[in-house]
């Protein structure tokens, strides 16, 4: 009696899986940049004191202002009015939560995913 052949579910390619990666990580940059943006409008104001909860929001929209800087914009990346180390916490987190969950992606394979 002979065993019957099953087929195997082809899986990603690798080129396909770094072209929907790169589609990705453009998508959440985007993003990111876009927060910044209405982030550096709405919560960067002097009159305005900051606490853990606009730390965090600036930590993790910090990365954002990163391709703004390099062209030569003068974008917020910390509010100086701050309530202190409740706000200096918050701000870690947050560049802790965003750095997470980009390189997260970044470095994310498969185990279906045949490499060469």
């Amino acid at each position: 009696m002979s065993v019957p052949h099953v087929a195997e579910a082809p899986g990603f390619s690798m080129i396909k899986f770094l072209i929907l990666k790169f589609i990705g990580v453009t998508a959440f940059t985007a993003a990111l940049a876009f927060l910044q943006a209405q982030a550096s409008i709405n919560t960067y104001r002097p009159d305005r004191q900051a606490d853990i909860k606009m730390g965090v929001l600036h930590g993790i929209l910090m990365p954002a202002a990163l391709p703004g800087l390099f062209t030569g914009h003068d974008l917020p990346i910390y509010a100086p009015n701050n309530t202190g180390r409740g706000y200096k916490i918050g701000y870690i987190l947050g560049i802790n939560t965003c750095g997470t969950v980009f390189f997260g992606v970044v470095f994310w394979r498969p185990k279906k995913l045949k490499w060469p």
